[in-house]
């Protein structure tokens, strides 16, 4: 049946989502660190500055800018 086919994906793999969130935090954590340990001379050829880093820095784990 076509209803049930999404159910049975999603429990063949139940962890999937929550696997996904943890691997998604963890490279926006490094992404992170490696902005903070950047120059000021490397950010600015990004368009960034250090406050630009400084508020993404703070962001809470939880908080996606992207909504996935």
């Amino acid at each position: 049946m076509k209803g049930q086919r999404g159910y049975v994906v999603w429990a063949r793999r139940p962890l999937a989502g929550l696997f996904q969130r943890v691997c998604r935090w963890y490279a926006m954590h490094g992404e992170r660190q490696v902005l903070a340990q950047m120059s000021d001379d490397s950010l600015k050829d990004m368009g960034l500055t250090r406050a630009d880093v400084e508020q993404e820095r703070r962001r809470h784990v939880w908080n996606d800018p992207l909504g996935k």
